[in-house]
């Protein structure tokens, strides 16, 4: 499904909820036996190893460090980057899986990199705090001559509320607040790519078959949704299916803001069910599903990271589209609705706002003559940091 950034704490013993609240609370009933037939038909199918040509360009991975994200790293390296950042919390765990890298792909580089000179890099950012994620966005725009792909890959499952900076509860903040957040900001570097190199950057969202299950009761309440988001009294075990929902719905929106020209694609995909550390927070009776369905069906994170690159190298076709097993693929019916597509429109607005609370200037990077970083650190920040 998707990958793996640890979130600030694990949950205590009196934040988890009934054993079978993960059932009751999301939308499991209304699953299918076509879904079920193509879950399992997909899980079961081969996936292209990847080929694309990455000669010269420069990729982030956010939660770089393991799972997917470090075996996505891995092809990017070996299809001739030259310069692949690991963006991840735990740095000493990125050194690991840059040497690591770096070992296993200096002998597998195509030809066109013959003259290319790899540089693996570890960037630390805690994808649960804003501030976190402005400063990498302010480094990038720093230290970086061009950002061809950024894989938006690093996400947690947790079925219970711990609080993150700002008071938002954990796998929002990393599953879709931050991710976002690196997205919109990380626009400009890569229009500027666009325009000086001949290519399409591509933003690539790794959101998660299990945005279908989403009941999304949140959606139904008065005022904002993302107030829900701050709520221990309103988190329940549809968080993690509610997040790639908002993945997804974001995704879309994002590339319909930037229109259908935009210089810079914008796609979402879902990695199938793969063999991680994602779900270990899970509860019981969940938990031993999962297990077995990772025993029986489960992708190796090595087959499932070849979703990430396929989405990275992706076209103008897949703009604003949902990927699944390397291929386009329909979102649920709930996201191709009137009322989904109404939904990803305040979702999308709401997140501008709080993104705007921080990184002020943050809603000028969708303007599409915007080549220099339109946001700055908040004011009480940066007086705080002068």
């Amino acid at each position: 499904m998707t990958s793996e950034q640890q979130p600030p704490s694990p949950p205590t013993a009196s934040q988890k909820r009934h054993a079978f609240s993960w059932f009751t609370d999301a939308n499991y009933l209304s699953i299918g036996p076509s879904f079920v037939t193509n879950f399992i038909r997909n899980q079961l199918k081969t996936l292209p190893e990847p080929k694309s040509d990455f000669t010269g360009k420069t990729v982030i991975v956010t939660g770089g460090n393991s799972g997917l994200g470090r075996e996505a790293a891995r092809y990017f390296a070996r299809l001739g980057a030259a310069k692949v950042i690991l963006a991840c919390r735990d740095t000493a765990k990125g050194e690991v899986a840059r040497a690591d890298i770096e070992v296993s792909t200096r002998s597998s580089r195509p030809p066109s990199a013959a003259g290319v000179r790899l540089a693996v890099e570890v960037w630390q950012v805690d994808m649960s705090s804003g501030s976190s994620v402005r400063d990498f966005c302010a480094r990038v725009e720093r230290e970086l001559p061009r950002l061809d792909s950024l894989v938006l890959n690093a996400g947690v499952a947790i079925g219970a509320f711990v609080e993150c900076e700002g008071g938002w509860e954990s796998s929002v903040a990393i599953n879709v607040i931050g991710t976002f957040l690196m997205a919109v900001l990380c626009l400009p570097i890569m229009r500027r790519t666009a325009a000086q190199h001949n290519v399409a950057p591509t933003i690539a969202v790794v959101a998660s078959e299990a945005h279908v299950f989403a009941s999304f009761a949140e959606r139904k309440r008065q005022g904002l949704i993302f107030d829900a988001f701050k709520s221990a009294a309103d988190m329940n075990e549809d968080r993690y299916n509610v997040t790639k929902l908002l993945d997804v719905l974001l995704a879309r929106e994002l590339a319909a803001r930037l229109g259908p020209d935009s210089p810079v694609v914008v796609n979402a995909l879902n990695p199938g069910l793969c063999q991680s550390e994602l779900f270990r927070h899970c509860p019981f009776p969940l938990s031993a599903l999962l297990r077995l369905g990772l025993m029986i069906l489960g992708r190796k994170t090595e087959v499932g990271s070849r979703t990430l690159v396929a989405a990275a190298a992706a076209g103008r076709e897949t703009h604003g589209k949902y990927m699944d097993s390397c291929e386009l693929a329909n979102e649920s019916a709930f996201v191709r609705s009137d009322e989904g597509r109404a939904s990803g429109v305040r979702v999308f607005d709401e997140l501008m706002g709080i993104m705007e609370g921080l990184a002020p200037g943050a809603r000028g990077n969708l303007n599409a003559s915007t080549t220099t970083s339109m946001a700055t650190a908040p004011a009480s920040t940066a007086q705080a940091s002068s």
